[in-house]
Parts: structure tokens; C-alpha cells; sequence
């Protein structure tokens, strides 16, 4: 039974397309993901489906006997009313039938005829049909497992993070046929996504949602699309299986793009010199010429983004926690002393409910906030990077190339090398075109991204990562993951993203409540699996390393190998590159200083975007020649 078609649908915003004809289908019981890079239209498409938007072209269709549940990211209350007021004010079919029972009842008090009668038993037939007899005690099984547990709050004084359980719960109350779902896991705690996990398992449940949370892809969902530079693609499998066939289908691009830009450049030459009285026999030959033009002028799948920033020297001490307490009049963080030392290169995961303390003992760990007793003891030369839960404030009318050069023009490099504010923008994925543009224009997702890089720029040595996965896309979050795992400094991690934390930490810090700190010598798996396995036992210790004492290593001497000669015409030819190659760089050097001079003429940007993405294509293509000449001397 087809719940939800989507035919041909396209949209753009200028000259930014963000989908071009994409087409799909949601079936009875099918979980389907959506993955794309931020800023590709995941929320616009959602917008739509939801009729806030307009499409510029195409169809969304529902069945039109279901219930269709929405849970945006930014989602609007009447601050004004309660959380109860809010549940008592919606209108499903649930509501309904208990409205027309209870109606049915009062009349049946006054009124014995027949016809009564008859109404009764038809509302009590529709009561047992759809279980609305359990209604109640599935709200309150909702808001228990949401920790929602006074609902007679007034909206306003919500956070953020409870605001979105609000939604959540609501969402899920009316048990709608069709959920479609932007991020639901953000502002949940582990053990909220794991019983999310078990709920959305049900069946008779259809979803379509986009999530960063690669273990609850994996747990909820049978299906992914993604939308990748405006063409949907659809994958029937696990996240794993998506990695896979992605990989498999961007190969096959690149070598078809290939294929056809060495074609081209053979075809070009015929086409210019083909007569304008040419026969009908050579049509085909030009048809097919435009199509292979076309191939080869499309873009080649984006190298993934590096992250490489110089990391501040770090000394012997860091940080040291000794018998610390923290606690509040309302609410107890600290309440047994707390003593812990950092030792270079670790990384610790932070988990815990939400409200037991984890951003608090952050801030303690940074010297933003005072302990009630004990002692924080920070080293001379560690410097924090803070990525907070709540992002950074922006000004919406400065542009993005703008609010990077308040902090730095130039940024320098593990390497020793150094890039322009323009040249990191390019790094985290923000085109040369992109960067001029204002604030206000870039996505929830983007504006996340942004903020990341605003912290590296800083080069710390301590990172302090408070919800890092919240909004940013997977490439995104791969890149991260990637960066963390060889970073030298000492990391320290906030995160309900089970995938993310159990690939990069060493040990966790388990906040049970109650003002108790433990330290789990593993990552949050496997601290999960030794207490449904051992609940009575005691924790296992953490075995910290000895730091190593440097010791003076014995040169061996250097056997010389000896140097192959080339061939005359590959002599030639490296010859020709090393003259090449200098030339390049320099004209992109040149190229990416006018970009990031300040020029505001689209049309002048957008030429030397272009010229500056064509040399670096063929700097790429001669720095491989060249490399591949090398390995044959």
C-alpha cells in the first residue's frame, strides 16, 4: 500500500539547485533514511512534504486515509500554553472515537431506545478496534520515557532540548501512520534513542527521516536515499552496505567522466573541423558528441575534506581535577569528591541522562566555573577548544569569509605551512563562490560546520566537544572522526551518538546520577554490555599507561639504493612537469589571494572559481604523473 509518492520534484533558489527531478515512494512498513551533505535540501524537501514550501515543478502525493506525523528541527508552539493543554488540544482519530463514546454514553444515561443502543455498540466496536482504550496509558508511557514529567509547564519556560522532546512526544501520540522525522534523536540522551530505537521498530510504523545517528539508521531504517549533487540515488541495506555501493557507484562515475573527457578532446577536433554542408550520416556522430560533451563536462566526485591544523605545543601537566564537588541548591552534580589527571593524547567519552551534569563538569574542567570544594589545577600551556551545544552567534549580515577573517587571515598548519582565511573555507567544504555570500543563506548543518571550523582555527590542544553530531551531515562527521582519531591533544566528548563516541574513545566518564562519577575503562558499548552482564558487580578498573621516558635511540646507518635512470622520453617528460607544476601552484596561489581579496562581482567571482577549479584538475593530474615517474626511478 503506497503511503507517499514524490514524481519529478525539483528545487531551486537562484542558481543554487538543490534537487532536480527526483522521484520516489514510501510503502506500508518501509523505514527509509534520507543522507545528504548539509545544505543539499534535506529540510526543504521536508518542507514541502509538509506544504510550507512550494516545489518548483513536480508532485507529492499522500494516501489520503492516513495520518501523517512531522517532526521538524525548528518546530512552533503557542509558548503560551502547557504541555497539557498542548496533548488536550490534539485531534486525532484516537481523540475522536473517545469524544464520540463518551458522547454516546451521556445519552445513553437519559435515552434507552434502540437506536441508542445501537450507537453504543458501534462506538464500542470502533473503541475496541483501534485500541483506544490503551490511549492514556500510551501518553503516559511517552512522557515517562521522554522524562516529560510535569506537564503543567507553560512552553516558554522550555528549554531548547525539552522543547524537542515536547514536539517528540507529541508527534508520536498521535500515532500516525506515516512519521517523517529531520533529526529526532538531537536532544535525546541514550537511553531515550534506544527506547526511540524499539518504538519505531513497530511494523505498522512508516517512516522517512534524516539522521546523522548511524546506529539508529541501522537499528530503525531497511532503506537509504541520498541526494548527491541534485540526482537522487536509492540503496536497499545497512549503513555499511550504503558506504559500500556509494563508493562502488562514485568510482564508475569518475571512470566514465574520465572515459569521456579523453573522448571529447578527440571528438572537439572533428566537430571544428566539420563542413556546414555535412551529409545526414554524420548526425548521429553529433548527437552523440553533445552527449559525450556533456559527460565529461560534469563534475568528478569531491576529494574529502581535510582537516590538518597545528596543534599548540602541549607540556607535562594539563589538567588536574583533585576531590572536586559541585552542586547546586535544586540539583546535585558533584557530591563525592571527583579527582582525575590528563594525560596527553587521550580521549574520554562523557555520558549520562540529560540534566545529571555532563556541560557543567566541562565548564568545571575549563575554569569557567568554580567547584565547591577541591581543587583544578591547569596547565601554562593548554589551550581549549570549546564546541558547544550552543554554537556560536552569528551575525546573519556579515558574510561567511567576513566572520573567519575576525579571527585570522591566515591560519597555520601541522605542516608548517599556512592557508588563507578563503583557502580553509574551500577546506570545510565552502566553495569560493559560497564564502562571499551572508550568513542568514547557510543551513542549520552548515552554520554547525562553520562553528567547527572556527574552533580548530584556534589550534588547541584540548578539544571539548560538547554535542559535536548534532546538525552536521555524515561526510561531515566522518571527516571529524578522522581528524579526532589522529589528533595528539587530549579530547574530551559529550555525545548521545553511540557510532561516533564508541570509534574514538579510550574510557568514558559515566555520570549515574546522584552526584556519582565513575570511569569505565572502555566505550560506551561496551560499558552498556558489562552492565546488562554485570549489574551487582564492581566496575573494572582503567589501567592508565606509564608515560614512556624518552630514550635516545641508536642510528643504524643509511644503505644507499641505488637510482634507476630513466628513459630519454621520460626524462623529458618529468622535466616538462617540474617546470609545469611550480606554474600551477603559483596561478592558484594567485587566484585563491583575488578570491579571498574581497570581490563582491558575482560574475568576476564565478569565472576565477571555475579557472581556479580547472588548475587545480590538472595540478592534480601532474603531481600523480609526476609521482608515478618518480616510483619508476
Amino acid at each position: 500500500m503506497n503511503l507517499l509518492s514524490i514524481n519529478n520534484l525539483s528545487k531551486a533558489y537562484g542558481a543554487k539547485i538543490l534537487f532536480n527531478k527526483i522521484s520516489f515512494g514510501i510503502n506500508y512498513g518501509d523505514k527509509v533514511a534520507l543522507v545528504a551533505k548539509n545544505g543539499s535540501g534535506k529540510t526543504t524537501l521536508f518542507k514541502i512534504l509538509k506544504g510550507i514550501e512550494i516545489a518548483d515543478e513536480g508532485e507529492v502525493v499522500f494516501r489520503k486515509d492516513i495520518i501523517v506525523g512531522f517532526l521538524e528541527q525548528n518546530f512552533a508552539f503557542d509558548e503560551s500554553l502547557s504541555i497539557q493543554q498542548l496533548i488536550d488540544t490534539a485531534d486525532n482519530k484516537f481523540v475522536r472515537c473517545i469524544r464520540n463514546y463518551d458522547a454516546v454514553i451521556k445519552l445513553s444515561e437519559t435515552d434507552s431506545s434502540d437506536q441508542v443502543a445501537d450507537k453504543l455498540e458501534m462506538a464500542l466496536n470502533e473503541m475496541n478496534l483501534i485500541e483506544a482504550w490503551d490511549y492514556e496509558k500510551n501518553i503516559l508511557e511517552i512522557l515517562t520515557r521522554l522524562e516529560i514529567k510535569d506537564t503543567s509547564r507553560i512552553i516558554s519556560t522550555l528549554s531548547g532540548g525539552q522543547k524537542k522532546r515536547v514536539a517528540l512526544a507529541l508527534t508520536l501520540i498521535n500515532k500516525p501512520n506515516l512519521i517523517i522525522m529531520d533529526e529526532p534523536t538531537n536532544h535525546l540522551d541514550i537511553e531515550m534513542i534506544e527506547w526511540l530505537e524499539n518504538y519505531l521498530q513497530d511494523a505498522s510504523i512508516s517512516i522517512l527521516l534524516v539522521t546523522h545517528d548511524r546506529y539508529f539508521l541501522d537499528e530503525v531504517c531497511d532503506r537509504i536515499i541520498e541526494i548527491d549533487n541534485n540526482v537522487l540515488y536509492e540503496y536497499k541495506g545497512n549503513f555499511d552496505y550504503y558506504l559500500e555501493k556509494k563508493a562502488e557507484r562514485e568510482q564508475i562515475t569518475d571512470a566514465e567522466i574520465d572515459k569521456a573527457r579523453n573522448l571529447y578532446r578527440k571528438e572537439v577536433v572533428w566537430v571544428r573541423k566539420m563542413p556546414k554542408a555535412r551529409g545526414t550520416k554524420s548526425k548521429s556522430r553529433v548527437d552523440a558528441f553533445y552527449e559525450i560533451e556533456k559527460k565529461a563536462k560534469q563534475k568528478r566526485v569531491e576529494k574529502k575534506v581535510e582537516l590538518t591544523v597545528k596543534m599548540e605545543r602541549m607540556g607535562s601537566k594539563i589538567v588536574e581535577l583533585h576531590h572536586i564537588t559541585k552542586n547546586y541548591p535544586n540539583k546535585v552534580i558533584l557530591s563525592e569528591p571527583f579527582t582525575y589527571t590528563f594525560i596527553p593524547g587521550e580521549k574520554i567519552g562523557v555520558v549520562g541522562k540529560n540534566g545529571v551534569g555532563k556541560t557543567t563538569l566541562l565548564n568545571i574542567i575549563q575554569g569557567k566555573e568554580a567547584v565547591d570544594s577541591g581543587k583544578v589545577a591547569l596547565g601554562d600551556t593548554i589551550i581549549f577548544g570549546y564546541y558547544s551545544q550552543a554554537g556560536m552567534i552569528i551575525n546573519n549580515d556579515k558574510r561567511i569569509i567576513e566572520i573567519v577573517r575576525d579571527i585570522a587571515d591566515h591560519i597555520p598548519l601541522a605542516n608548517g605551512t599556512s592557508l588563507s582565511a578563503s583557502q580553509l573555507l574551500t577546506r570545510f567544504n565552502f566553495a569560493p563562490n559560497v564564502q562571499f555570500s551572508y550568513a542568514h543563506t547557510l543551513s542549520g548543518g552548515e552554520k554547525r560546520r562553520l562553528f567547527l571550523l572556527t574552533v580548530l582555527m584556534k589550534n588547541p590542544n584540548f578539544l571539548i566537544l560538547d554535542e559535536p553530531t548534532n546538525d552536521l551531515d555524515i561526510v561531515t562527521l566522518q571527516t571529524l572522526e578522522d581528524f579526532l582519531e589522529e589528533f595528539k591533544g587530549c579530547v574530551l566528548i559529550v555525545s548521545h551518538d553511540r557510532y561516533f563516541i564508541d570509534r574514538l574513545v579510550d574510557h568514558t566518564f559515566v555520570l549515574e546520577g546522584d552526584g556519582k562519577v565513575k570511569d569505565f575503562p572502555g566505550n560506551y558499548t561496551e560499558y552498556r554490555n558489562w552492565k546488562s552482564e554485570q549489574k551487582d558487580g564492581p566496575m573494572p578498573v582503567l589501567e592508565i599507561p606509564q608515560i614512556l621516558v624518552e630514550t635516545k635511540v641508536e642510528e643504524k646507518p643509511v644503505t644507499e639504493v641505488p637510482v634507476k635512470k630513466l628513459s630519454y622520453k621520460l626524462q623529458r617528460e618529468l622535466e616538462q612537469l617540474d617546470s609545469d607544476i611550480p606554474q600551477l601552484e603559483k596561478k592558484k596561489l594567485e587566484l585563491e589571494t583575488l578570491l579571498a581579496s574581497g570581490i563582491t562581482d558575482f560574475a568576476e567571482i564565478k569565472k576565477m572559481s571555475d579557472e581556479l577549479k580547472n588548475i587545480s584538475d590538472s595540478l592534480d593530474e601532474k603531481s600523480m604523473r609526476w609521482l608515478e615517474i618518480q616510483e619508476e626511478m
